[in-house]
């Protein structure tokens, strides 16, 4: 009997150290859903998300995200980077136009995002003040953020996968992003899906399961295809989990004839983005790779905004130094202060550990976005500037959220890893796990620890700056150099910095335009400055600007002749027309800003007279 009792003992013992959640549910007396739900979250148990789990989530996400909405619409962030305005231009222009269609999407910046802005940005309001942009960007963040605690379930118990999900969701670079027309927000979100669904198609090869494989690999082909015409990470992401399918496919054996049909569309799917696109760029543009070498391309952009003479970044053809800026920028935006240190040393710690378990190997997916800008850096012509080092300025950092789901996923399984180690140690050596007033919870440091980062993390970011200078100030301290080092989250920095000039600039140029007749013709390039137009709410129709080449060409051969009012940027084409042609213009209005080209505003004398060779 002695013996038999001490036999019980220690099972149930052991029950309240590795399975508390049942304890938990029957000593508060709960039942059914709720109870489950509570089990679940203290269980040990690496599973699929339930719907139970994915509700609170999808519900704070939504909440997060408008409450981000709210902040930036009020304050006037959401038009602060210039590529967000030049977005919602391209996807206004598709119908407002001279030349509608789909020739307006461009041959450089992939085209899905546009298509996404294009119903709401019709509406002229929602242009002017941004919320065209906004939508589709929220709408990509929540899905982003279930997808992530779903990826997040498939190599972390609840608890951990929580945690990991906070400090993706609560970031406020993130959040700050899914409230603008950029495309990163629905990028994320198609980078986590693309690797949840690889990840769930390789355990149904695994598994045998041909009706679930199928079904993955058929979505996976339409979100690859989604990817490809949203960012050129995308080519390169989609390659990379089309690679990962086809290996486990061909390893297991008899899958490929069951699943075959499944997997052909698969791949049709995730070659047709690419052709496509080249296929644009050689019908519209004359070039399959016009996107690559021509005048809006990186390498020519980077052309003309480098100083005559000036050097080639740091980074330029060489790896180690592109490597350094990117894997820097992503720590500075995932984490504040000098933290992000930590969860980058965290995260190759967490990959390591997945690497050697063998368990969701799909998920390195996740880190595809490393390789691509370093790649980028040092041979695609993409300098990325970060305050942190030299030449201390602002210029692409946003790139560096790519990197944000695998610092957050990865970092946790390290932590968790920890902390199951730990615990084993602490069971083996007969100590019991401490409980809260004798509820029956355990006390997990770790996870206490972890959550506590997640939630000040975002809070750190946006107020460490005010909060530190504000106690140095009240011990009678001047901050010292390392606090004035401290800069607010660095995307919406690099945002504030480099719209200082260009957001006043297009407002005094937007204001001499409301004052023109309405309905008169502009002769104008867009590419650069179309924020005056939408500030002054002038249709696209109206201009003749490059979306329109046979109209743009015949105007600068004769400005006055095609146009009421010339509109030319110092250096554009317009600009080099009038010194041409400048018969019948007459100079009304010449804006000069810090930063930004003056700009000249004349009035034609002949558009409109008898024998003009064009008519209102």
């Amino acid at each position: 009997m002695t013996a038999r009792r001490s036999k019980s003992e220690r099972a149930k013992s052991e029950r309240t150290i590795t399975a508390p959640r049942g304890a938990l549910a029957l000593r508060r007396g709960g039942s059914g859903a709720g109870a489950a739900v509570a089990a679940d979250f203290y269980s040990d148990k690496v599973t699929p998300a339930t719907r139970e789990e994915m509700f609170p989530v999808v519900m704070g996400a939504v909440l997060l995200g408008f409450m981000a909405l709210i902040v930036c619409f009020s304050r006037g962030y959401v038009l602060l980077y210039g590529d967000a305005v030049a977005h919602l231009g391209i996807a206004r222009r598709i119908l407002d136009s001279r030349n509608p269609g789909l020739v307006q999407l461009g041959g450089v910046w992939l085209p899905l995002p546009h298509l996404l802005m294009l119903p709401f940005v019709q509406k002229l309001e929602w242009w002017q003040n941004g919320l065209a942009g906004a939508w589709p960007s929220l709408a990509s963040y929540v899905l982003g953020v279930a997808g992530f605690y779903r990826l997040c379930r498939r190599m972390l118990v609840p608890r951990w996968a929580l945690v990991a999900t906070a400090f993706y969701g609560l970031n406020p670079n993130l959040l700050y992003l899914a409230t603008t027309a950029m495309t990163e927000p629905i990028f994320l979100a198609l980078l986590i899906w693309i690797t949840l669904l690889t990840v769930e198609c390789v355990d149904a090869i695994r598994a045998a399961e041909q009706a679930r494989a199928a079904r993955r690999m058929i979505w996976l082909g339409v979100l690859i295809f989604a990817a490809v015409f949203t960012r050129y990470d995308g080519w390169v992401l989609g390659a990379a989990a089309w690679c990962v399918v086809a290996w486990h496919l061909w390893r297991a054996d008899g899958m490929w004839k069951r699943v075959g049909t499944a997997f052909a569309v698969f791949t049709l799917l995730a070659i047709a983005g690419p052709v496509l696109w080249l296929g644009y760029n050689q019908h519209f543009y004359h070039d399959p790779l016009d996107f690559l070498r021509g005048l809006y391309s990186a390498p020519a952009i980077e052309k003309r905004t480098s100083p005559p003479g000036s050097k080639h970044y740091r980074g330029w053809h060489n790896v180690g130094w592109a490597l350094l800026f990117y894997t820097r920028t992503a720590q500075v935006v995932a984490a504040a202060w000098e933290t992000g240190f930590a969860a980058m040393a965290a995260a190759v710690a967490g990959l390591w550990i997945a690497l050697r378990r063998g368990t969701a190997r799909a998920s390195l997916l996740l880190w595809v976005p490393l390789a691509f800008y370093v790649y980028s850096v040092a041979y695609g012509s993409v300098p990325i500037f970060i305050p942190q080092l030299w030449p201390h300025s602002y210029y692409n950092s946003r790139y560096g959220m790519e990197m944000l789901p695998a610092l957050a996923l990865f970092a946790c399984v390290a932590i968790a890893a920890w902390e199951r180690r730990v615990t084993k140690a602490r069971v083996a050596s007969g100590d019991a796990d401490s409980t809260s007033a004798g509820a029956g919870i355990p006390v997990r440091p770790f996870y206490l620890a972890a959550l506590a980062v997640a939630v000040a993390n975002p809070l750190a970011m946006i107020y460490g700056t005010e909060l530190v200078q504000r106690c140095a100030a009240l011990i009678e301290r001047h901050p010292s150099n390392l606090l004035a080092n401290y800069e607010p989250p660095l995307v919406l920095k690099e945002a504030l910095v480099n719209s200082s000039t260009r957001v006043p600039f297009e407002r005094n140029l937007a204001l001499v335009l409301e004052d023109l007749p309405p309905g008169e013709p502009i002769l104008m390039q867009e590419s650069d400055h179309i924020g005056a137009l939408q500030d002054a709410g002038i249709a696209l129709r109206q201009t003749i600007n490059e979306g329109d080449y046979e109209s743009l060409h015949a105007a600068l051969q004769a400005p006055a002749e095609h146009a009421a009012y010339v509109v030319s940027f110092e250096g554009d084409a317009v600009w080099k027309a009038v010194e041409e042609h400048p018969e019948g213009l007459q100079e009304l209005t010449i804006l000069c800003g810090t930063g930004q080209p003056c700009a000249r505003v004349y009035q034609s004398e002949h558009y409109g007279a008898a024998g003009s060779t064009t008519g209102r």
